[in-house]
C-alpha cells in the first residue's frame, strides 16, 4: 500500500492540481513527507514553516486580532493558514498544521491539542465558512509522536477532499447516498 503522500501526490497529478502547504507545529515535516514522493515537483508548489505567531499574519494573512484574543492554536487559525497558504503560493489546494507538541501548554492550550486543515476548490463548492475543512485532534505522546501524527491527520484530510473532488461535488455525492434527496 503506498503512503498518504504518495497517494496525495498521484491523486493531485491526475487531477492537474496543486498543493502549498503551511506548518507551525510539524516544522517543515509534512513538506518533507511529501517532496519525499518522486515526482512531486509536477504539485508540490512550496511551503512556508510559519513558527513564529506574528509570522501566521504576516506571511499568510491570517487575522491578527483572531491572534491576539485566540492565540495560535485555534481552529480558525488553521483555516486561515491554509487558504492564506494557498493564496500565497498560487496553489490549488492548501494545508495547515498547529497546535502543541509539548513539553508545555501553550496560549492556555494543553499539549496534544492540534488542528489540521485543507483548503481547495471542493471546501469553496460546500460555501463552508472559514476557509475549509478544519479537524481537532487530542493527541498523546511523545513531542515527535505528536508531530508525525499531525503530519499523518493533515495529510489523511487532504486524501478525503482530494477524494471527495475526483468524484465529483460533495452535493452530488450526499444526494447520491440518500436515494436522491
Amino acid at each position: 500500500m503506498s503512503s498518504p503522500a504518495t497517494e496525495a501526490v498521484r491523486l493531485l497529478a491526475v487531477m492537474g492540481q496543486s498543493l502549498a502547504v503551511a506548518e507551525s507545529l510539524t516544522g517543515g515535516l509534512v513538506a518533507a513527507e511529501i517532496t519525499a514522493v518522486p515526482g512531486a515537483s509536477k504539485v508540490f508548489r512550496g511551503s512556508v514553516t510559519a513558527y513564529a505567531t506574528e509570522l501566521k499574519h504576516e506571511l499568510l494573512g491570517v487575522d491578527a486580532a483572531l491572534l491576539a484574543r485566540s492565540g495560535a492554536v485555534d481552529p480558525q487559525v488553521a483555516a486561515e493558514m491554509a487558504a492564506g497558504v494557498r493564496k500565497a503560493l498560487g496553489a490549488d489546494w492548501g494545508l495547515a498544521t498547529t497546535g502543541v507538541a509539548g513539553p508545555d501548554p501553550q496560549d492556555g492550550k494543553p499539549v496534544g491539542t492540534v488542528f489540521v486543515a485543507v483548503d481547495g476548490p471542493a471546501t469553496a463548492l460546500a460555501g463552508s465558512a472559514g476557509g475549509g475543512k478544519v479537524e481537532a485532534l487530542r493527541l498523546n505522546g511523545s513531542r515527535a509522536e505528536i508531530r508525525m501524527e499531525s503530519v499523518r491527520s493533515v495529510l489523511a484530510l487532504l486524501l478525503e477532499r482530494l477524494a471527495g473532488e475526483q468524484t465529483g461535488n460533495e452535493r452530488t455525492q450526499d444526494t447520491e447516498r440518500n436515494g436522491g434527496f
